[in-house]
């Protein structure tokens, strides 16, 4: 299988190699000249035409502002005349002096026809309003208003522009009227402007027409009025012509923008106007200057790529002669893919055979754990139930001499070993399955003494010198004590069964607390051959009969699942020594029962 992807790896490397040395060194350079040249031609077109068409456009903006600022000069100079003239009418005058207006509201809807103000007023020397053109008016008291105001100061007309409450401007010309050298009362033309803003917001552009003081008094979008022209163009507008004037495009442009609208660049135009120091201003959009220059720009890359379409008709022909090779070797491709995929076919089937000789195998680990297990439960069993024949043979003696309470001491002892030995089928469950275990503060030389009462029956049998070492003071450790007593009587065990060919069988156990509490059990036996197979399960020195290797790997493992060790040696002296390790419990350690996970 390997040996085919190989194969197929080589053909396809010779594959592409002869595609890509299809195209000559030659034909390739050529191709990015082609590339580099319609860049550079689209580059430069494009700044030299989006120059001249931003003049152009330019050029009809202030031609525009020209056309827009007379039309506004226009409309103020012709109502300027409208005062003058009113102010003489004599029909007006007398109706002042008689004060009587019943025909006067008439006579001025009438001159508005002729005229073409938006509204006419007559104020009397009070300031109220006592003829207009909109009825609605009248009875209004204008007596604080400039125009009436500085109209009675001045001999000649007086031009007002005031805001209003909608936020727009009113702009009028108003005259005193007089008879006979005292002032009668004034009149009012006001001019309508804000049909200019309707005709300037049907174009492309935003217009504005500031003051002498650069406040915007008209202007195509109403948020403007009112504010300086650098307030106004930080204002967002949505779904304005603003709103279009902002969506100018100058990434392919070089030129600097003449203003920011919302952080987007407008090409601004300013005309000055002969009145009282108006300028007009339009922010022109450069929609038309790109969309002109990208049609320039559209037609030169057609040519660009026609002129590629025809370099690569001519290179397909090539393509045709390699066809027939190209298809050659598709045609062995898929031979080696119908033999590789045989041979995934056949891999996967000794996956499924390995799968199921693993299960067997597994099956067959949890049978040799099973034996492992009942091997375990008869080495541990055997020596409490030894304990309980001697003390059942001394509780008969005790019964024959008359001695019941002896005796009932005896059978205390023999209901300990029971408790004891269930306790050993339950701590050898734990043996093949992880669990919880509940740790408590355990006394080692309580626990010892204990061992020690356990194992009396067999040391008074073989008459063997028990030798302890033990501190003044308690030495505790965080654990299971009955499972450190199961420690401590195979121990035991171990180290009587090492002296029965000895004369004077001795064994010591001394206890010591330093950084750790160490519990060491030494014997004067032969010593241990193999120290490095010593803890694993079913090795032992004993005859067959005797023991089946187990006690040693079970001590070891309860000893590490109590964060301690268990170790051998030999000791100088003769004999072997076991050291039993366990974290000694600090003074300002928590001493109730913990759990510990196993």
């Amino acid at each position: 299988m390997v040996s085919n992807r190989h194969k197929t790896s080589r053909l396809w490397r010779i594959f592409r190699k002869r595609h890509q040395s299809a195209l000559s060194w030659r034909v390739q350079l050529a191709l990015l000249f082609v590339v580099v040249l319609a860049a550079i031609t689209v580059w430069v077109t494009n700044d030299a035409l989006t120059r001249r068409f931003t003049e152009s456009t330019r050029n009809r903006g202030e031609l525009r502002l020209v056309l827009y600022s007379g039309n506004v000069v226009s409309e103020l100079r012709r109502s300027a005349i409208v005062p003058q003239l009113l102010a003489r009418d004599p029909t007006l005058i007398s109706a002042l002096g008689a004060h009587d207006f019943r025909d006067t509201s008439m006579r001025l809807i009438s001159f508005v026809d002729e005229i073409g103000a938006a509204s006419l007023m007559m104020l009397d020397k009070d300031g109220r309003t006592v003829a207009a053109t909109e009825r609605n008016r009248l009875g209004e008291s204008h007596r604080n208003q400039p125009f009436f105001v500085d109209a009675l100061r001045s001999n000649a007309t007086v031009f007002t522009s005031m805001r209003t409450e909608t936020g727009g401007f009113s702009f009028t010309y108003s005259r005193r009227m007089e008879s006979k050298g005292d002032s009668q009362g004034v009149i009012v033309v006001e001019v309508d402007l804000a049909k200019f803003e309707r005709a300037w917001s049907g174009i492309s552009d935003a217009v504005i027409l500031t003051d002498s003081e650069g406040v915007i008094i008209l202007s195509t979008e109403p948020k403007w009025r009112g504010l300086k022209v650098e307030d106004a163009l930080a204002v967002e507008t949505a779904e304005s012509v603003l709103a279009r004037a902002r969506q100018v495009s100058p990434e392919w442009s070089r030129l600097r923008p003449d203003a920011f609208l919302g952080g987007e660049s407008v090409m601004q135009i300013e005309q000055r106007m002969p009145f009282r120091g108006w300028t007009m201003t339009s922010f022109s959009t450069q929609a038309s200057v790109r969309e002109q220059v990208n049609g320039f720009l559209a037609l030169e890359i057609m040519g660009f790529a026609l002129i590629l379409a025809l370099a690569f008709y001519f290179l397909s022909r090539k393509t045709a002669v390699r066809m027939a090779f190209v298809q050659k070797e598709s045609t062995q491709l898929r031979a080696l893919n119908a033999r590789l995929q045989s041979e995934i076919a056949e891999r996967e089937r000794v996956q499924k055979d390995l799968h199921v000789a693993e299960q067997s195998l597994a099956q067959s680990s949890k049978l040799a754990a099973l034996g492992e297990m009942s091997a375990a439960v008869s080495h541990e069993l055997n020596q409490p139930l030894a304990a309980m024949k001697t003390y059942l043979a001394g509780a008969r003696l005790l019964l024959n001499r008359n001695r019941p309470e002896e005796a009932l001491s005896a059978f205390h002892r023999i209901d300990d070993l029971i408790e004891r030995m269930g306790a050993i089928t339950r701590q050898l469950k734990s043996y093949a399955r992880k669990g919880q275990r509940s740790f408590s503060v355990v006394d080692l030389s309580e626990a010892l003494a204990s061992s020690l009462s356990m194992m009396e029956p067999q040391l008074k049998t073989r008459r063997v010198e028990i030798s302890r070492v033990l501190p003044d003071t308690p030495v505790q450790v965080m654990g299971d004590r009955m499972r450190i007593e199961q420690v401590l009587v195979n121990l035991l065990r171990n180290a009587l069964d090492a002296t029965k060919s000895v004369e004077n069988p001795l064994i010591e156990v001394i206890l010591a607390s330093g950084e750790t509490a160490t519990l060491s059990v030494r014997d004067n036996g032969s010593g241990i051959e193999d120290l490095d197979s010593l803890f694993e399960p079913f090795y032992t020195t004993k005859q067959p009969g005797d023991g089946v290797g187990l006690g040693l790997a079970i001590s070891s493992g309860i000893v590490a699942d109590m964060g301690g060790r268990l170790t051998a040696r030999n000791s100088d002296r003769g004999g072997a020594v076991f050291d039993m390790q366990l974290p000694v419990l600090n003074e300002d350690k928590d001493t109730t029962e913990i759990l510990i996970a196993e």
